[in-house]
């Protein structure tokens, strides 16, 4: 039986920031993630300058690609225009195994399939025992499982299907390009530059509006598909996309219940605007790791809904999630600034 302060289960982002900060504050830090890593992570690999900044990242010396578009090109309906607020993308194959290598945390290849509470703490698989307990392992989190699934239950018309290809390719654009409502999606479709010609594209919809409207996520790939190509930004490529869901933020009423702990994906934390998740799960983990280092509150108030907020933000978000989830956002303040552009 291995013992340690803190116990974190997942080794993403969340896991992984949450776990760097309790280490510098003298904690004894295991984190348990179910996969090897480098390992394969669907993402566009989107970060906003928010997560450079939470992270404290030396953007000169990380040791793998980093890319930064300084537009965003945004394309509804028959309408396009230019978003000037400077971005960056990485991939998660590399960002997320970079971020775990330099934690300071011991990490264990463990799937936890087990969690008793024992001794006034927690035990995981009889193998480790842990006066805290951290639950940032995505959507499937077992922490989430065993002690928010009741609390905190999944909204399934915040529940996103995307369907994504990351690839090797010499792109030209070096812009991101967003589609809003193409072919009739609930969502939208993406263009991500990655450096040293690597680009990543998707599309993601809400579920519960493609799945009344009879339609498919593999059929808007199709025809987003066949768009990159009719604009020229992607030509004679093999696709091999792969699908995965997630949940947007929607009212998360525990955070805690005694001392264990949830964040990022894991509580379902992605903004409403555009579905990003890299920026809250960094903010929540550190936010976890900071209550127990001080026994302040735990608190998720401070992490924005929202990514961005030009004008045409709110509009976005009452057609895409609907006046339901719109109504319920607590944005607090932007997590990027920029001006919008013909």
């Amino acid at each position: 039986m291995r013992n340690f302060d803190v116990v974190v289960v997942g080794g993403g982002p969340a896991g992984s920031s949450c776990a760097a900060k309790l280490v510098d504050g003298g904690a004894e830090v295991a984190i348990l993630d179910r996969e090897a890593f480098p390992r394969t992570k669907l993402c566009a690999g989107w970060i906003t300058p928010q997560v450079v900044d939470d992270l404290q990242l030396d953007v000169q010396a990380y040791p793998h690609r980093f890319n930064t578009f300084d537009s965003i090109v945004v394309h509804i309906k028959a309408f396009s225009f230019r978003w000037n607020a400077p971005q960056h993308s990485i991939r998660r194959f590399e960002f997320d195994d970079y971020l775990l290598k330099n934690c300071g945390a011991e990490v264990f290849h463990e799937n936890v399939k087990k969690i008793d509470e024992s001794n006034g703490g927690y035990r995981l698989n009889e193998d480790f025992q842990c006066n805290y307990l951290i639950g940032a392992g995505g959507t499937r989190c077992p922490v989430y499982r065993s002690y928010f699934r009741e609390a905190n239950p999944r909204s399934a018309h915040l529940q996103v299907a995307t369907y994504e290809h990351e690839f090797p390719y010499a792109w030209q654009d070096p812009r991101c390009h967003l589609w809003f409502f193409e072919g009739g999606l609930p969502g939208y479709a993406w263009y991500v530059p990655k450096a040293n010609g690597y680009l990543n594209c998707g599309v993601g919809g809400l579920a519960q509006p493609l799945k009344s409207r009879g339609q498919d996520i593999k059929t808007h790939w199709s025809h987003f598909s066949a768009l990159l190509d009719s604009e020229g930004l992607v030509r004679n490529v093999d696709y091999d996309p792969r699908g995965y869901s997630y949940y947007l933020r929607g009212n998360v009423d525990v955070v805690r219940v005694g001392n264990a702990f949830i964040a990022g994906d894991s509580a379902g934390l992605a903004s409403i605007d555009l579905g990003e998740g890299i920026g809250p799960a960094v903010r929540s983990g550190q936010l976890a790791a900071q209550s127990i280092l001080s026994g302040c509150d735990y608190s998720l108030d401070g992490i924005s809904d929202l990514t961005i907020q030009p004008p045409w933000l709110q509009w976005l978000i009452r057609r895409w999630i609907g006046s339901r989830a719109a109504g319920g956002a607590k944005a607090a303040g932007p997590a990027a600034s920029g001006s919008a552009s013909a």
